[in-house]
């Protein structure tokens, strides 16, 4: 059968249409994204402005076209932490529903973090052992671990690379300074996060499942070629730390001639490093595999799943 999901994010509105079936690896057949950066819409008050909710119901407007077009058996739409977190998140919703005709699931922190662990552990595979996963959206950031398919521990924090661009680092190129003052708050929401990972297994395999995390793995050049034709791409913490200042002192529009560093991804690839690398350091992490497969594939696999 063909599924179409629907990806409300803080970054972007993703739809996919994927052929799916009991036991099978789902295979993207559609996909269409538009990019928003949500975070650059919030007003003081929480709320998503006027000209944010614009963007996302012309997003979900696009969606539908195609989605009439295809006709794909069945739809799955999700929204996470950017209209989840909004101060007027509910009408919002109700906004998008209206326009796409369909219901919308609002994924909590914690099942975006055992949803994109779901994927990430179907990607390595039980011979990972012990996961320890880190995920960097737009809003939030996901921190989960476990030795099954569900995680032991799973967390969301208002971590995200988009949320921590718009709060602390408002100027292009942010400065030494603003990048300090990011890593002290980041270590300090990670403080009760690290306590509550102590008592876990050492894991066995670190990933970190974002195009965040894709994009500053592929930064740094570890990209080695898998078995199917797939790339197995590393990052160290190491290599991360030294990376945060170069790319802090480069404006934004500079960025994307870098390797890995899309143009949607510009603007906030600084904070996004920054959270990372402290979240690592939280964590006791030397090195990390970005996952091929994230959000979108975990609610396709928990749907295949429910078949």
């Amino acid at each position: 059968m063909r599924l179409g999901v629907l990806d409300i994010g803080s970054n972007t509105v993703h739809l996919l249409i994927a052929e799916i079936h009991a036991g099978g690896r789902p295979i993207a057949s559609v996909s269409e994204k538009a990019v928003l950066r949500l975070m650059r819409f919030l007003e003081p008050g929480g709320s998503i402005s006027p000209a944010g909710v614009d963007a996302i119901l012309t997003a979900v407007a696009r969606a539908r076209e195609i989605l009439d077009e295809e006709r794909p058996d069945d739809l799955l739409a999700t929204a996470t932490s950017a209209v989840r977190d909004a101060a007027n998140g509910a009408e919002v919703i109700a906004a998008i529903e209206a326009r796409l005709g369909h219901p919308l699931q609002v994924l909590s922190g914690a099942a975006e973090a055992e949803l994109t662990f779901l994927a990430a552990r179907r990607w390595f595979g039980w011979s990972a052992g012990q996961l320890l996963m880190f995920d960097i959206g737009g809003g939030s950031l996901e921190l989960a671990c476990g030795s099954e398919e569900a995680p032991d521990v799973a967390l969301s924090l208002p971590l995200g690379a988009g949320r921590m661009t718009i709060e602390h680092l408002p100027h292009d190129p942010p400065g030494e300074d603003a990048v300090t003052r990011l890593r002290e708050h980041a270590r300090r929401l990670l403080v009760p996060a690290a306590a509550a990972f102590a008592d876990q297994p050492a894991p066995d395999h670190v990933v970190g499942s974002s195009k965040t995390i894709r994009s500053l793995a592929r930064l740094a050049g570890n990209v080695l070629t898998g078995w199917a034709g797939s790339d197995r791409v590393t990052l160290s913490r190491d290599q991360l730390g030294d990376w945060v200042p170069r790319l802090a002192k480069l404006p934004a529009e500079s960025r994307h001639i870098l390797p890995g560093i899309t143009p949607d991804r510009t603007f906030q690839i600084v904070a996004g490093a920054v959270v990372l690398h402290e979240a690592m350091l939280a964590l006791g992490v030397d090195e990390l595999e970005a996952s091929p497969w994230a959000l979108r594939e975990g609610v396709l696999l928990r749907y295949i799943e429910s078949l």
